[in-house]
């Protein structure tokens, strides 16, 4: 194997150990391809068509009104990526600080809702700081390839030495809030505490500014940008396209990844309950699967697919699809589409099994196409087409 290909190769399999299996092939690690024929599913035959790779460990894509994307790379840059798939040679320029650890380094990027006018950017990232690494949230204006007068809107406090369960996924809601996903550093107990940002959503202004309506401000004691709590490790993020409402999904630990509705002050349980148990051995963890005052999910996987990525789907492309919530899965290798009844999961079909490898992230394009990025060393951003 050529060096280069076998450092990284090294690197994808000392993550693996942590994130879950990598795939592996002839030509090297992580070298998935696109399938040259359709795939079918239950309702739709669909094409996979290459848009760009090599991309190391791509974690998200947004779109600039351009048609460009702008993607990041978990080692610590952002690309451009043209209308046409061209991939830029140099990364965009002018990032904070970002901490390439365990399972940290650059993780989503969003936009401004108003970016046509103020060309803001955000980012979510591991940054070090003197008590170890936590996730961070800055923007700074796009300026051709370049972020300027960049700023850190919020730092995860305290921090952390482990280097896993950082979250990290970014949302805008309608009134223009933007909540942030954090994971419990692999501390689990943290999760519990009010005055520790870990395992939780917290809910800013766009400028970072505390909201005087977050469920616990005011309180002795407690973080006030926390909106929840009791959350292991949530890794896709999407508002529900009809009632304005944040979805998330969450690692478990062995089984017990979660689908759940955030809501303002809600407790969500890790680790006090869940239906996952404690790895390789098998044993309970916590109380349960119930108490009073913690939140049951939506949905749960026993065992663990390892989501990451989410996405309504509400485009014309695939009318068979409409109102359904696809989930991306590391682990199983997998896209997974759920049917849904309200907040009730009536059906889950697993899609395109061990065909792209580990699934990041799953975004819906403007031009209601479905996108895709693959965790791997040579990455790839797909977009599924319908065959007709």
């Amino acid at each position: 194997m050529h060096k280069s290909l076998f450092a990284r190769c090294k690197r994808s399999w000392i993550v693996g150990l942590l994130t879950g299996p990598i795939a592996f092939s002839a030509g090297g690690c992580a070298d998935a391809q696109a399938p040259s024929k359709p795939v079918a599913t239950e309702e739709q035959a669909v094409r996979v068509v290459t848009v760009t790779r090599g991309l190391e460990h791509p974690w998200s894509v947004a779109w600039l009104p351009d048609g460009r994307m702008l993607v990041t790379e978990r080692p610590g840059r952002l690309r451009l990526v043209g209308a046409d798939g061209k991939l830029d040679r140099a990364p965009i320029a002018g990032l904070p600080a970002i901490e390439a650890y365990g399972q940290g380094g650059l993780f989503d990027v969003a936009l401004h809702p108003r970016f046509a006018e103020n060309a803001l950017v955000y980012l979510s990232y591991a940054g070090k700081g003197p008590d170890g690494v936590g996730t961070e949230l800055a923007r700074g204006r796009l300026v051709g390839t370049r972020l300027e007068n960049v700023e850190v809107l919020f730092r995860q406090q305290p921090k952390g030495r482990p280097g896993r369960h950082f979250g990290g996924r970014i949302v805008f809601d309608g009134p223009g809030f933007v909540y942030l996903t954090l994971g419990d550093r692999g501390e689990m107990l943290r999760a519990q505490k009010l005055d520790d940002h870990a395992g939780s959503v917290i809910r800013l202004h766009d400028d970072g500014r505390v909201p005087s309506d977050n469920p616990f401000v005011g309180r002795p004691g407690a973080k006030p940008e926390l909106y929840t709590l009791g959350n292991r490790n949530m890794q896709g993020a999407a508002l529900h396209p009809k009632t304005g409402e944040l979805w998330t999904h969450e690692h478990g630990p062995q089984g017990g990844d979660e689908v759940n509705v955030i809501r303002a002050g809600t407790n969500y349980g890790w680790p006090v309950i869940t239906y996952g148990v404690n790895y390789g051995i098998g044993t309970k963890i916590g109380e349960g699967t119930h108490k009073a005052g913690m939140a049951q999910p939506l949905y749960y996987w026993v065992p663990s697919i390892a989501p990451s990525g989410m996405a309504f789907y509400d485009g014309d492309k695939f009318p068979h699809w409409r109102g359904d919530l696809f989930i991306g899965a590391l682990r199983d290798q997998t896209l997974v589409r759920l049917r849904l009844d309200g907040e009730k999961v009536v059906k889950e079909e697993r899609m395109l099994k061990g065909v792209l490898g580990r699934i990041r992230d799953v975004r819906q394009g403007p031009d209601g196409y479905l996108y895709l990025l693959t965790d791997e060393s040579d990455g790839m951003l797909v977009r599924l087409e319908p065959v007709n």
